[in-house]
């Protein structure tokens, strides 16, 4: 017997928001979705239900606090489906035996190797580039290195004039783990050692970052692009430019939000259908409002970020965010970025 969410709101592990019922409802849901994505679920959810006439509930929470959530929960718990917006937690939750196994030759299909796990426990469902954006008043992009944009920030010509994102951020975690995975340990703690040099502006979010840069505070940064796609929606002649890093070397480093179907779930054949849904017909509904791209090659970016051009991505490799991900911390720790 399912377990309501409002009576697992008792447990003292967290604080998450109130869960809501979609479909208009007051009935127990037929999928319950504990998610870390805080954008608006509400339009893909409502899309799916008319389509399926499942109708879904979700509890919104952050990575780690669901994460335990689940792990508290074991085989009571009333998650159906487990949504997350880091490859290295989606790595985590499935090696804490917390996703099932999904055999889906809709999601072999639609989702590319790297976005999902080869044991099937995950899918990712929306990508996002962690790249270069700058002050094209007080930048020309041809001094931005096409090679390896990222060290290359650690160049004294940019000093005191780059600013980034906090070390608790999982962003930053997971780039500075891409680094690790690609460069190894003491090139990773050089690279980052060389940004503390530069006297980076270490950001709390990447809104701050980015209106920095449009009022001269910096000159560059490095930012998840949906957020300065949000920007230019809202004004157009909003002063900052997106530079696609690295398309002469190992491509952008991006990360994924994505899901799985929960180990205890009591309907996984139905909560497998809805993560199918998401990578397919719902794709769209899913990643265009909160302008991420698409993980399934055959959907279309939306209008404003398919005008940011094309770009070459540095593979995702979710083992490494997160096993290195502890080491990340390390690094940014002993390199003084705070």
């Amino acid at each position: 017997m399912r377990r309501p969410l409002a009576l697992l709101a008792a447990l003292p592990l967290l604080a998450t928001s109130a869960c809501g019922f979609l479909g208009g409802s007051e009935e127990e849901a037929d999928l319950q979705v504990y998610s870390a994505r805080h954008y608006d679920l509400e339009a893909a959810f409502d899309a799916f239900t008319e389509e399926t006439g499942l109708t879904v509930e979700f509890l919104n929470g952050d990575d780690d606090e669901l994460l335990e959530r689940l792990k508290a929960e074991g085989q009571n718990t009333p998650a159906d489906v487990f949504i997350t917006v880091d490859a290295g937690m989606l790595w985590n939750a499935a090696e804490q035996g917390q996703l099932a196994a999904m055999d889906s030759p809709v999601l072999a299909e639609a989702v590319p190797a790297d976005l999902r796990d080869p044991d099937g426990r995950w899918a990712g469902l929306a990508m996002r580039a962690r790249t270069v954006v700058y002050d094209p008043e007080a930048v020309d992009p041809a001094e931005l290195d096409a090679e390896d944009t990222y060290a290359a920030l650690g160049d004294p010509k940019w000093r005191g004039r780059i600013c980034m994102r906090d070390e608790t951020a999982s962003y930053t975690q997971s780039l500075v783990a891409s680094l690790i995975d690609l460069h190894g340990r003491e090139r990773a703690q050089e690279i980052v050692e060389s940004w503390v040099a530069n006297d980076v502006q270490v950001m709390s979010n990447d809104v701050e970052l980015l209106e920095t840069i449009d009022a001269g505070g910096c000159d560059v940064g490095i930012s998840n692009h949906y957020y300065l796609a949000r920007m230019l929606e809202e004004d157009p002649d909003f002063g900052v430019a997106l530079y696609w890093a690295s398309q002469e070397g190992e491509g952008v480093h991006v990360n994924i939000s994505g899901a799985g179907v929960v180990e205890g779930s009591d309907a996984p054949a139905d909560a497998q259908r809805l993560v199918e849904w998401l990578a397919t017909d719902g794709q769209s509904q899913f990643v265009d409002d909160n302008h991420e791209f698409p993980v399934n090659p055959d959907v279309e970016p939306e209008e404003l970020i398919a005008g940011f051009g094309e770009f070459e991505r540095m593979p995702v490799d979710a083992a490494a965010y997160g096993s290195l991900n502890a080491e990340a911390v390390e690094v940014l720790d002993e390199a003084g970025y705070r």
